[in-house]
């Protein structure tokens, strides 16, 4: 991600993150609590070396319902362990309790009435443990996080909203242009020997050459998703029909991810600003997340400097609110740029996409640094909340300035 940092002035730490998985620890903070109640059980899990989809699979697969019966509020890294919380429709509390699944421990279930959505949250703890630190690293850390408190970390979607081989948005462009084709070369071609082993190198590459066959043959098994394309392509011969066998989770992650990706530009261009409101900006309220059109920058700054209110970016949508003035400007330019109109989405990839307004900053809450030794050596530690949407890999960058997945 290239990307510009808010506190550039000040250097980075060369510290070791995720050294191994316990030294990166997230805890949801829900938005309710469940009341006892309804048609959905809650279950609390921590989870270790899963990603949320691979949880909801495996949860899923012993229960014996389908993985839609399940919900969440958000989606946690698998090189962590994360606590979340699923909603589970139709099932019985004990069942779920008693489920035994490996790196998946249930910690409490309870009942209500209403099924979890992305985005039921308040926010996200974090205790990060940095390794291979030295002395000068606390100190610098504790700059970043006094200025970040007061002007705002910018609120970057991180590395791993773009996937392993960082094209999770050109995919989501494929899509909303309907570029089967396109999207195919993306998934299934596209060789990269930094990134793919020898055998999926070779899958790669039979595919670029149009040998289908030899590219099933190659494609090895755990690569379930892209032998089903493969596989629907090779039956089919048509290109439109392969990608309908894509998951609907993945095809809405690719097109979010092209939403972050112009949301970032936009970031971007507005780093040294990031404080400060122009005319005809979207300003979100952070006690409520309701916006207003900004007519007067001078006279709404007071409650920016007071991190009441922030300007915006977008999240593109066919039914996104635009600014008005330079904030219109700079967007229009950054979505030229990528080649893309909020009526794009309308129908992307079957998907209809409203868009929304995101901040263009953030603030930490309840930060502190500090140093200790455990069974693997020293240690600089960092203990943040976030609210939910924002990325504690954004906040690790600023501190290390390097890109953090």
């Amino acid at each position: 991600m290239n990307l510009p940092f808010l506190t550039s002035e000040i250097p980075g730490i060369a510290g070791i993150i995720r050294s191994r998985p316990e030294d990166f620890f997230v805890e949801e903070l829900p938005l309710y609590e469940p009341c006892g109640q309804g048609q959905h059980v809650y279950c609390e899990i921590e989870k270790t070396g899963l990603t949320t989809f691979e949880a909801v699979d495996r949860i899923a697969r012993a229960l014996g319902i389908s993985a839609r019966d399940i919900g969440y509020a958000g989606i946690k890294d698998a090189r962590a362990v994360a606590r979340q919380t699923f909603s589970i429709s139709g099932i019985d509390e004990q069942a779920v309790a008693a489920v035994r699944i490996a790196g998946i421990t249930v910690r409490r279930v309870a009942r209500h009435g209403n099924k979890l959505r992305l985005g039921h949250l308040r926010g996200n703890r974090f205790v990060i443990k940095l390794r291979g630190v030295v002395p000068a690293d606390a100190a610098r850390a504790q700059q970043v996080l006094q200025i970040v408190g007061r002007r705002g970390m910018p609120n970057y979607f991180g590395p791993q909203r773009f996937g392993r081989r960082q094209d999770n948005h050109l995919l989501g462009a494929a899509l909303i242009r309907g570029d089967a084709e396109d999207l195919l070369r993306l998934l299934l071609g596209n060789p990269d020997s930094s990134l793919d082993d020898a055998q999926t190198m070779g899958a790669r590459k039979a595919f670029e050459r149009g040998d289908l066959r030899q590219a099933m043959h190659l494609w090895p098994r755990h690569c379930g998703m892209e032998r089903r394309v493969l596989h629907r392509l090779l039956k089919t011969g048509n290109p439109e029909k392969a990608v309908a066998a894509i998951d609907e989770r993945l095809r809405r992650l690719w097109v979010s991810a092209l939403q972050s990706e112009a949301f970032n530009e936009v970031v971007s261009r507005r780093i040294d600003s990031l404080d400060r409101l122009m005319a005809g900006d979207l300003a979100f309220k952070h006690d409520n997340g309701a916006c207003f059109r900004v007519v007067d920058a001078a006279a709404e700054q007071s409650r920016c400097d007071a991190f009441e209110i922030s300007p915006t970016g977008p999240l593109v949508g066919y039914r996104m609110t635009l600014p008005e003035g330079q904030p219109l400007e700079i967007e229009r330019s950054v979505l030229a740029a990528a080649g893309i109109d909020p009526a794009d989405f309308r129908d992307a990839g079957r998907l209809k996409v409203k868009g929304a307004r995101r901040p263009l900053r953030v603030r930490p809450e309840e930060t502190s640094v500090a140093t200790g030794t455990d069974d693997a050596g020293e240690y600089l530690q960092l203990s943040f909340t976030l609210p939910a949407g924002a990325f504690a890999t954004s906040l690790l960058r600023e501190i290390t300035k390097r890109d953090v997945t």
